[in-house]
């Protein structure tokens, strides 16, 4: 009897797992599907990022390394640091408008009265962003080779700070998205956020302030840039203190959606 029990927790086991596996997957799809259906916001989460780096390498390709751009050459800096952008653009920002916009058409009530689980809707929302971000960082990257940019030898270092940074910045858009009131204000209030983080990081230029740099440095930004500048311009593997950071703001994000997130739009 006590080997009949344990196959059957056993089979038990494999059940839940298989289970948890279709949710997700079927999710996934979905996302995927609603993310494809909308070809202009697909191409323009592709195309700023590709546009930025091939203009900065036209304009700038043939720059060699030089001290502003801490010994590295202009396009050094900026693959790594525009493969930040599009994971924040994808997990932050497009999460933050999606949900709000779903909380006010009634999608997430209609979400939650279904036999989905919360933990399947938002696994499936992150690994969806995960795969839109890994899309994005692979053209970045080809682009930046065209202009004579090494390609990256630590692939694992970057597939870890994808992963920790896609995330946290995902638990980051469900926290803000849950304090946003409606979807017309969501668009503002998540680059209000965004842009001025993305300035002090020394993401579009470097910072040579100690004092920025020291403030920013506690800030999610900047370590998720450092932790990608890492394997992609020094060919050095993960740095797991600014990992460390983007997680616990990851965290922090991720109680505070627990604890405001609504499914039900505001009334008014």
């Amino acid at each position: 009897m006590i080997a009949v029990a344990a196959r059957d927790r056993r089979g038990h086991g494999r059940g839940d797992g298989r289970r948890f596996m279709a949710l997700v997957a079927h999710q996934i799809y979905y996302e995927q599907l609603s993310f494809w259906r909308n070809p202009q916001s697909a191409v323009f989460t592709f195309a700023f990022p590709v546009v930025f780096v091939t203009v900065i390498g036209v304009l700038l390709g043939d720059a060699g390394r030089s001290p502003y751009y801490d010994g590295l050459s202009v396009l050094q800096y900026y693959v790594p640091t525009i493969a930040a952008v599009s994971v924040l653009g994808s997990c932050y920002g497009q999460l933050t408008v999606a949900l709000a916009a779903r909380r006010q058409n009634g999608v997430l009530k209609r979400v939650r009265a279904t036999p989905l689980p919360a933990w399947a809707y938002f696994t499936g929302l992150v690994a969806h962003c995960v795969l839109v971000s890994v899309a994005d960082i692979i053209l970045i990257v080809g682009i930046g080779r065209l202009f004579g940019v090494p390609l990256p030898t630590h692939w694992p270092a970057i597939g870890a700070a994808l992963v920790v940074g896609a995330a946290s910045f995902c638990a980051l858009g469900v926290a803000a998205a849950s304090m946003i009131s409606n979807s017309d204000a969501a668009p503002a209030v998540g680059q209000l956020v965004l842009f001025p983080l993305l300035f002090i990081s020394g993401t579009y230029l470097p910072i040579h302030s100690e004092v920025l740099n020291r403030v920013a440095s506690w800030l999610p930004v900047r370590p998720f840039n450092e932790a990608l500048m890492r394997p992609f311009a020094e060919h050095a593997g993960p740095d797991w203190r600014q990992l460390a950071v983007v997680a616990a703001w990851g965290l922090a994000g991720a109680l505070a959606g627990i604890r405001r997130f609504r499914w039900d739009p505001r009334p008014g």
